[in-house]
């Protein structure tokens, strides 16, 4: 049994961080199996550009149905569940917002009240957001810091947390949520603001595209590198008491400062090709946000390491290997 390698359960592999964390798992020699709503018909380009489609078992999954959820957890028998899964846009919420909220409410619940029946050991690890804080004091937020979501997205991640935090108290699971701030990656969907940022500009500069259009470029967000946050989530289930953590660079940018440094890394001026769209700025923007994760740096010895510029420059290289429109 002593040989019997560790295995994990992530719902919601075929995002970013899904694909990241599955590397990192195999790297650490878990098995590890992947939920998918409907499994045949979905394409993980995540983990096909990681090269480990084919280590990874995929199970087909309905968060939002207990009896799915509570079978794939039987089923699998896992020693670690990650649950990633979700509606992760917070502009999308405002447009889906039941979905989201069922999405990532129900579906948390679900695997609690599973891994509640089931009576087994398993360590959870619950996927919070920096959306749950709002915007942030300047000092930036931490695990004390009171929840003032602006978004659908932002309640549900909220309510999810809270959820967490009382299976964890009523009923000794073994439960932990790390609420991650902006954290960005080749992989990063291109519905997501970074990621048309970088695809327009070099569009711009193959001479595809000639604007890029943006909302607000003096918001601030906390930004770090995809690949060491899920790291993070990993660290925490490998502690004995489960708590909450939040998971920051602790460096607040302005969304102009990547916009511009993307542009400069291309060997252009931003300022020539940007166009303000008043259509794309919410009332309920979050102007400010930035995490202090003073706790994981002691607790979890983690810290981010990769700076923007650097963050910035890995995408880059990758949409400049695609053949992009």
């Amino acid at each position: 049994m002593e040989n019997t390698p560790r295995s994990a359960l992530i719902f919601g592999i075929s995002g970013q961080d899904g694909a990241y964390l599955a590397e990192l798992l195999l790297q650490k020699g878990y098995q590890v199996t992947g939920t998918s709503r409907v499994s045949q018909r979905q394409s993980f380009p995540g983990l096909h550009r990681l090269g480990i489609s084919g280590r990874i078992k995929i199970e087909s999954v309905a968060p939002n149905d207990f009896r799915s959820v509570f079978q794939c957890i039987q089923k699998v028998g896992p020693d670690e569940i990650y649950n990633l899964s979700g509606q992760s846009s917070p502009a999308l919420s405002f447009q889906q917002p039941v979905e989201t909220f069922e999405s990532i409410m129900t579906g948390t619940l679900n695997i609690l009240e599973s891994i509640r029946w089931l009576q087994r050991k398993i360590r959870f690890y619950n996927a919070g957001s920096s959306e749950v804080f709002g915007t942030t004091p300047a000092e930036g937020a931490d695990e004390t810091t009171a929840f003032q979501p602006r978004s659908p997205y932002g309640v549900a991640k909220a309510a999810a947390i809270w959820q967490v935090k009382n299976y964890r108290e009523n009923y000794d699971l073994h439960a932990w949520t790390g609420i991650l701030f902006n954290h960005e990656s080749p992989l990063r969907p291109v519905q997501f603001v970074t990621r048309k940022i970088v695809r327009r500009a070099v569009q711009i500069r193959r001479g595809k595209k000639s604007k890029l259009e943006l909302g607000n470029l003096e918001i601030q967000r906390d930004w770090g590198y995809a690949p060491e946050y899920v790291e993070a989530m990993w660290r925490m289930l490998q502690t004995e008491e489960p708590q909450d953590y939040v998971i920051a660079s602790g460096r607040a940018e302005s969304l102009r400062s990547f916009v511009d440094e993307t542009f400069r890394q291309l060997g252009m001026d931003y300022e020539r090709h940007v166009v303000l769209d008043p259509g794309l700025i919410r009332k309920t923007d979050i102007l400010f946000s930035r995490g202090r994760p003073q706790k994981a740096h002691e607790r979890l010895h983690w810290k981010a390491r990769t700076p923007l510029e650097g963050i910035i420059k890995k995408m880059i290289e990758e949409e400049e290997r695609e053949k992009t429109d």
